[in-house]
């Protein structure tokens, strides 16, 4: 039951997040005058201006959701979680802004195609018109990388591009105060300026008051090598220590100017430590520029950790759970083992490993011990060469109860969506399934 009811919240939260960025929408619709849909023309103007207010709405709030404030991501079931409801709001933010000047062209275009002509480009007195094309081309810009028509984005590059978000935002409040005339005054002035305000906030605070209270200086005290391309780093603090819970996620940069590459950027990795450890650990797998630089890092080297974020597991143990790791996702899984075995409680998990071959099981070894210290916890290592893709049958046979345990899964995009065909195929409920993947573009 739980687990329901926080599945419900973060329902809810999400759902708060549409609500509050269509109101703008549903506030003009109300205000539309009778006859606003009666014959094509009126139709077309009024879906127009319908579609540039909702659209700049759920903008202004997918801005808001965009802030990475610790622990505010929890209401969201995590960051990654609130992003994707980001990155939605976004894209249908766009679509609805791309359509409004289309729309409104179209209803004049009863008038004459000059008159529809002079709806999309207007002479040169007509700045605000302008205004809110500069706003769109200036959309397309920063979100044309985010799509996967344009490949895999550099993820340096795609925060630097994003930054026009901010000169979108101020393009499109401009046009909108100067020609909106759907809501009347003073409600137009106060609906968007309140949103722009409160974004605005959510943004500095976030930027600047929430991530400095969330900056954590740390040193580089030991650096293990579990495989070829994985480190493990364990850090001593410089200052306040961070706490977190086992599963979460920080943003490391590193600050060694003899790597090649990464030199004070942020990436997000999962801390692999338990939260009793003094140290904190994170285990790192060459998976671009900069996680192969950070391969060579030096001990003493210092780092700047922040967070932390995500809310994969649950902040107590009282149900059964199925774990199923691939790769380098199973280090939210090793950190919450590590922790269990240093509570030596007794649990009720059943965890699957997904590997190549046993050349490629990070921390098999350390799995075992700790299954040893960890009462109820089973551990079952799946070897692709031997046992081919994870099915449903291998799942029953090594969980038969599977289908009443709550499922935790991370791993690489191919295993994530296997994993979830499997374990409904297996009677286990939507609503029990539970992922983590660092989708964060």
């Amino acid at each position: 039951m739980n687990g329901i009811a926080e599945i419900m919240n973060r329902n809810f939260a999400h759902a708060a997040l549409w609500l509050l960025g269509l109101l703008p929408a549903v506030v003009a619709w109300m205000a539309l005058p009778p006859g606003s849909f009666s014959g094509a023309a009126a139709s077309l103007n009024s879906a127009g201006r319908l579609t540039g207010i909702g659209g700049l709405g759920l903008f202004l709030l997918a801005a808001m959701a965009s802030v990475r404030i610790p622990g505010f991501d929890r209401h969201f079931g995590g960051l990654t979680k609130l992003w994707q409801t980001h990155h939605s709001m976004g894209a249908v933010a766009f679509l609805l802004l791309l359509c409004h000047p289309l729309l409104l062209a179209l209803a004049s275009a009863g008038i004459s195609p000059a008159a529809a002509v002079a709806v999309l480009f207007p002479p040169a007195a007509g700045t605000a018109v302008w205004l809110g094309w500069g706003a769109l081309l200036s959309m397309m810009v920063f979100l044309a990388p985010s799509f996967a028509f344009f490949g895999p984005p550099k993820y340096q590059r795609w925060k630097k591009i994003h930054r026009l978000a901010a000169i979108s935002a101020v393009l499109a409040l401009a046009h909108t105060l100067w020609l909106e005339r759907t809501i009347p005054e003073p409600w137009s002035s106060l609906i968007w300026l309140g949103l722009a305000a409160a974004t605005i906030g959510a943004l500095v605070y976030g930027l600047v008051f929430g991530r400095r209270a969330s900056q954590y200086p740390y040193t580089v005290a030991e650096v293990a090598r579990p495989a070829n391309n994985v480190v493990e780093l364990s850090l001593n603090p410089l200052g306040k220590p961070l706490r977190y819970e086992a599963g979460q996620f920080v943003y490391l940069s590193h600050y060694d100017g003899k790597l090649p590459g990464g030199y004070g950027e942020e990436h997000p990795y999962t801390l692999s430590s338990s939260p009793a450890e003094l140290q904190v650990r994170i285990a790192i797998k060459d998976l671009g520029d900069a996680s192969r630089a950070i391969q060579e890092i030096h001990r003493g080297s210092k780092v700047r950790l922040v967070g932390p974020y995500g809310a994969f597991f649950p902040p107590t143990n009282s149900d059964a759970e199925l774990w199923i790791a691939g790769g380098i996702g199973i280090t939210p899984f090793l950190g919450r083992a590590r922790d269990l075995a240093s509570r030596a409680e007794r649990v009720d998990i059943n965890m699957i490993y997904c590997v190549q071959d046993e050349a490629r099981a990070l921390f098999a070894d350390e799995l075992r011990q700790l299954k040893a210290r960890i009462p109820g916890f089973c551990l079952t290592v799946h070897y692709f060469y031997r046992d081919g893709p994870l099915a449903t049958d291998f799942v029953r046979y090594h969980c038969p109860d599977c289908s009443g345990r709550q499922v935790y899964v991370c791993g690489p995009g191919p295993l994530l969506k296997l994993a979830r065909e499997v374990v409904l195929g297996a009677g286990v409920r939507r609503s029990n399934f539970h992922s983590e993947e660092f989708n964060l573009l």
